[in-house]
């Protein structure tokens, strides 16, 4: 039995390691594009420099809407006030909208977690995983994921909640049966383990057609 449970700690442990590369590399990729951006900044000043000698205010014009757009594509779309929780959310978003999968977000943490950022970063790279490939068997116009986090007293609160193809999924203990394979349920596990360390509640739902879970972490 010791050595199953090592064996099964194990997958986990080599699970969790791919998973974080994962994030890593969505995250990197991210800033590599504000990076980009930033290097070409002085070429970009040069260039309006050089149409506002020519009096070429047209020109000028339509340079800064080009710049405009092409800022709007690397820019973060949810600002948390947390620097991790920023680029792990962002990063998410993106490779959902990339799947045509619509995001509505409202989140809001510290700036200092009184957990590990890593704990959170899993929490929330797993919740994400899971609700985009349950929102890409459904149609386009039905691919929703809503994200929320805030405080609540002295307690973060998470909630996703994505609709899924089947209108009530089947528990099985504590966990929704899943058809993805063992990966997807090293996540499961690995977020309950988190939740359950940091003294933690998780909570998950699957009504109408939606699937839902919420965490509360304390911050005391």
């Amino acid at each position: 039995m010791r050595l199953f449970s090592k064996k099964i700690d194990k997958q986990i442990a080599s699970y969790q390691q791919e998973l974080i590369e994962t994030h890593y590399r969505e995250v990197d990729n991210m800033y590599r594009q504000i990076r980009g951006w930033r290097h070409d900044y002085r070429n970009h000043i040069q260039t309006m420099k050089a149409y506002a000698a020519a009096n070429d205010w047209e020109a000028i014009k339509k340079y800064l809407d080009l710049l405009d757009e092409d800022l709007t594509t690397v820019d973060t779309v949810i600002k948390t006030g947390n620097p991790m929780t920023d680029a792990i959310l962002n990063s998410k978003i993106s490779l959902a909208k990339s799947k045509d999968i619509e995001v509505v977000a409202d989140a809001n943490i510290p700036y200092k977690l009184k957990f590990s950022e890593i704990d959170l970063c899993c929490i929330i790279g797993n919740l994400f995983d899971n609700a985009i490939e349950a929102s890409m068997k459904l149609p386009k116009e039905q691919r929703v994921i809503r994200v929320y986090m805030d405080l609540r007293n002295s307690q973060l609160y998470i909630s996703f909640t994505n609709f899924t193809a089947e209108k009530k999924l089947k528990k099985e203990g504590k966990i929704f049966r899943t058809t993805k394979g063992e990966g997807h349920g090293f996540g499961l596990v690995r977020i309950d383990a988190i939740v359950e360390r940091l003294e933690g509640y998780i909570s998950r739902n699957s009504e109408d057609g939606a699937f839902t879970t919420e965490i509360l972490l304390p911050q005391e």
